[in-house]
């Protein structure tokens, strides 16, 4: 129930996107507009009896008067029932309060039109956008994951791993024992078996290589390290069919081999120390984010990870739903991952820790590592995470290849904003090199346009350009 104190604070706080003022029931039409596009936002309130100017004027309200606006409100489709609320003023005069909760049933229209709430205002809903807002609500009974593997069954998945994911969820608190390792009664225990027939989830999680290969081509992960910026040139190149947990330890492994490794000296001891130059932890949870969140009906889709010189990608084929944005990611927000029984089973096992707190978990990582927040990136059908270091990282390849050496060069030069001399140069590399040598390596990297001198002879200073 809303009291008249309750209008008087919501008039003060003026229109917005989940309020908005009516003068009288003669701008009922309006009013069911305005709730239209509400139930496709975040819900609200239209109060009848404010005047433009915020004044509370109120109207004479009868019950024929409610059954008038309760008609207009049933031309909404799909069938909705807001509440309707008298509130009493003076001289019989009354407001007419209609609230309405966010639909689970989006997109709603009027009089077959579709309209979503933008600030204090309805906008209409393109028709891409009304289909997206469809597929989404229809997404939550008929998706893929939970569709039947027809042709599948327990003796096509791998059981030691589905008995390792029982155990490691028994051993964390996430599941209860059961009592029987049977692979139907755990994968039955997990949600992924219905009407005796094993899901397109089941096959996804547990899967032998060797039938995905064959019948599921989605089930891919591509691995690339590039020699650059892009993607001229690369280093390794490879692709996995297998399931997710398998995918998950070839990906890890890929890293640990692949990621370049950042180089200290440890005060004090004057060790070198070497660093990996992105945490495990982080890219660990982008890509259980990446399993988890992905689109798997798309037949020719992957999950795939590019190293190149300056960055580390991470992208994952299907785009962003829910209303959710790249931006809207870092930001507290409802969990609501695209293959919710995979995400489950991935809870289970330990891979991911909390509902929907992956993206701000991977910015909490990043920035105890010192690292630029990570970019996300909608675009071309896919989702790309990106990460690049907070170090100055050397080229491996301007124009022709660095060698080790002259990568360790710019790297002293790096450390070194003000500029070093070669003998500063020659101390600070964790190699033996002669001066002729070093002298050789920078002015390649002078010709490269890597770095440059000021002043002459055993006076001159490097910096990088």
């Amino acid at each position: 129930m809303i009291f008249l104190a309750d209008i008087d604070s919501l008039v003060r706080g003026g229109e917005s996107e989940t309020l908005e003022f009516k003068r009288t029931t003669g701008e009922r039409r309006e009013a069911a507009r305005t709730i239209r596009a509400m139930l496709n936002h975040r819900g609200g309130r239209v109060i009848f009896g404010v005047e433009p100017d915020g004044r509370i004027a109120g109207q004479m309200v009868s019950d024929r008067t409610v059954e008038e606006v309760a008609q207009e409100l049933s031309e909404i489709e799909p069938p909705v029932f807001p509440s309707i609320e008298r509130v009493n003023l003076t001289d019989n005069r009354q407001l007419l309060v209609v609230t309405a909760q966010p639909g689970n049933a989006q997109p709603y229209s009027y009089r077959g039109h579709a309209y979503r709430r933008v600030g204090n205002t309805s906008q209409q809903l393109s028709r891409a956008e009304y289909n997206r807002i469809l597929f989404e609500r229809l997404h939550g009974d008929q998706r893929w994951e939970n569709q039947p593997a027809t042709g599948w069954s327990v003796s096509d998945l791998d059981t030691a791993e589905i008995s390792r994911t029982l155990e490691e969820s028994i051993r964390r608190g996430r599941a209860d024992d059961p009592g029987t390792r049977d692979p139907a009664e755990m994968l039955r225990g997990f949600g992924l078996i219905k009407d005796g027939q094993i899901l397109r989830a089941a096959v996804v999680l547990f899967g032998r290589a060797e039938r995905i290969e064959a019948e599921l081509p989605q089930g891919l992960l591509r691995v690339a390290r590039f020699r650059g910026t892009d993607k001229t040139d690369f280093l390794d190149n490879r692709q996995f069919h297998g399931n997710a947990f398998d995918l998950l330890l070839k990906a890890e492994r890929f890293l640990r081999e692949n990621l370049p490794v950042a180089g200290r000296i440890q005060p004090n001891i004057f060790e070198r120390v070497d660093d990996p130059l992105y945490p495990p932890a982080e890219l660990r949870e982008a890509l259980a984010n990446a399993f988890c969140h992905r689109d798997y009906s798309i037949g020719g889709g992957s999950i795939s990870i590019g190293i190149y010189d300056d960055r580390l990608e991470i992208t994952s084929t299907g785009t962003l739903h829910f209303g959710l944005t790249p931006e809207a990611l870092y930001l507290p927000h409802e969990s609501l991952p695209w293959n919710p029984l995979m995400a489950r089973v991935f809870y289970r096992r330990g891979i991911i820790e909390s509902w929907g707190r992956g993206t701000i978990k991977i910015a909490e990582l990043v920035a105890r590592a010192g690292l630029p927040p990570p970019e996300i990136e909608e675009a071309s059908g896919c989702v790309v995470v990106r990460f690049r270091p907070s170090r100055y990282l050397p080229p491996q390849r301007v124009a022709q290849n660095v060698t080790d050496r002259q990568q360790r060069v710019l790297a002293v030069l790096a450390e070194k904003p003000d500029g070093a001399a070669l003998r500063e140069i020659l101390t600070g590399l964790d190699m033996v090199a002669t001066e002729r040598q070093v002298r050789e390596d920078l002015a390649i990297l002078k010709a490269l346009g890597l770095a440059n001198s000021s002043g002459h002879g055993r006076g001159a200073r490097w910096k990088l350009l």
